[in-house]
């Protein structure tokens, strides 16, 4: 059952031989494109959690007219982008909401690939302490010694170019913004782990996003009830994309908590990062009026 939706949004689900866009069943025969004609496209390469077997990991594309932005980079990352005709080559701009490998598990081939065959350096955005955390904790050891300068291994900035976030005064919780020409970005710091968190203050590095003032994306998230007041564009977001999974406990946002979102936030909510067992929860995820399910390959469009 394909999620309900606005009717500024269109969603475009993998078909045979191209693409099907659902409403108008137009079909399209080609490859996911890095480019579009200005719309503002969110591209899940998947949906699923960390130990998904019939989906991809969430990772997902921001494009919008010449520009494109790639959020998380995950072990299945460069299957998933192979899948939509495209390499971790193509990718010129990225952004990491947190270390946890179905986040960061195809970086090391990114920045490999980029510097000895390609020759260049993708962009990524990115603070100064993520920066350390995710460089000494995940992507030194595979990376630094590469080669030798001046008795000296590489660093960080010798596979990317670096762009600073600038912070976002007056929020109720640590955010920063950017643009990637004509996208902007506000990221947010969310409550995802460890599972004894009580504030995003107590936990770990982890963010979720706003898109354009338009869409928020959660990412990895324990339920926390003022996240979506809190991070909302004024006017409220036109969709939101929230973390979820299917029990209790652990480091997300169960379905049992999800459902005690007010009635209007419910509606315009699709839920990612499940588990294998989604098709036992659909007719309540229907019930409780959610949009429904993100859908791997699916195109959102606004």
């Amino acid at each position: 059952m394909p999620p309900r939706f606005t009717a500024a949004t269109r969603i475009v689900i993998p078909g045979l031989p191209g693409y099907c866009y659902v409403g108008n069943m137009q079909v399209v025969d080609r490859s996911f494109e890095l480019r579009n004609d200005g719309q503002l496209w969110v591209y899940f390469l998947g949906c699923g959690s960390a130990f998904s077997r019939r989906h991809y990991q969430t990772n997902l594309l921001i494009v919008k007219g010449e520009d494109h932005l790639l959020v998380d980079c995950g072990t299945s990352c460069s299957r998933a982008l192979a899948d939509a005709g495209l390499s971790v080559l193509d990718i010129q701009n990225v952004l990491i909401t947190h270390s946890h490998a179905d986040h960061v598990g195809g970086l090391e081939e990114m920045i490999l690939m980029n510097r000895y065959v390609a020759r260049r350096k993708p962009h990524i955005f990115i603070t100064p302490r993520y920066q350390r955390i995710l460089w000494n904790q995940s992507l030194r050891g595979g990376a630094e010694m590469n080669e030798r300068h001046d008795g000296a291994g590489l660093g960080f900035g010798d596979y990317w170019e670096i762009t600073r976030p600038r912070p976002v005064p007056d929020r109720t919780r640590e955010a920063h913004e950017f643009t990637v020409g004509s996208i902007s970005v506000r990221t947010f710091r969310t409550r995802h782990y460890p599972e004894q968190a009580e504030s995003w203050e107590d936990a770990m590095y982890s963010i979720g996003l706003v898109i354009d003032e338009r869409i928020v994306f959660s990412g990895d998230t324990l339920f926390d009830p003022g996240l979506v007041d809190e991070v909302q564009p004024e006017g409220g977001a036109e969709h939101i994309f929230h973390d979820v999974q299917f029990f209790p406990g652990g480091i997300h946002a169960s379905l049992d908590e999800l459902a005690g979102l007010p009635e209007d936030v419910r509606r315009r909510t699709s839920l990612v990062h499940y588990g294998d067992n989604f098709e036992e929860h659909e007719g309540r995820i229907a019930e409780l009026g959610f949009a429904g399910l993100t859908r791997q390959g699916a195109i959102y469009e606004f």
